[in-house]
């Protein structure tokens, strides 16, 4: 019996299907060989990635490090600075009270003077006037 143009076509379908069937079932294997490649490649960048973060944070704890250094040294010479302001201050006031000192001392000599000038005149006066 011959075969029917349907059944012909429908005989090639399935010789077809079974050919992409078969090349599908190869391909899997490869996509598997791929993912796994693809795999490792992600791990060993995730891994340099990891170890170039870990260099970063070790010389970011360097430069900490370096920082804290700075900063108690610039404290060291902030404190210096301090007792050189006090030492100043102290200085200032001691100038202060000496000249305050010395302000009521030439005050004092000044009406001394005065009152001697003052004195003289008048008895200078008195006596001219007298004289006379």
């Amino acid at each position: 019996m011959p075969a029917s143009p349907m059944e012909s076509r429908m005989a090639r379908l399935e010789g077809a299907y079974e050919q992409v069937s078969l090349r599908l079932t190869n391909i899997d294997p490869r996509f598997d060989a791929l993912d796994r490649k693809v795999d490792l490649r992600f791990d060993a960048l995730d891994k340099k990635i990891e170890e170039r973060f870990g260099a970063i944070d070790q010389r970011f704890s360097v430069i900490d490090q370096r920082f804290s250094a700075v900063d108690q040294r610039f404290n060291a010479v902030d404190q210096r600075f301090n007792v050189v302001d006090q030492r100043l201050n102290a200085l200032d006031t001691k100038i202060d009270q000496r000249f305050n000192t010395l302000d009521a001392k030439i005050d004092k000599r000044f009406m001394w003077t005065i009152g001697i000038v003052v004195s003289s005149s008048v008895t200078t006066i008195a006596a001219i006037f007298l004289h006379h």
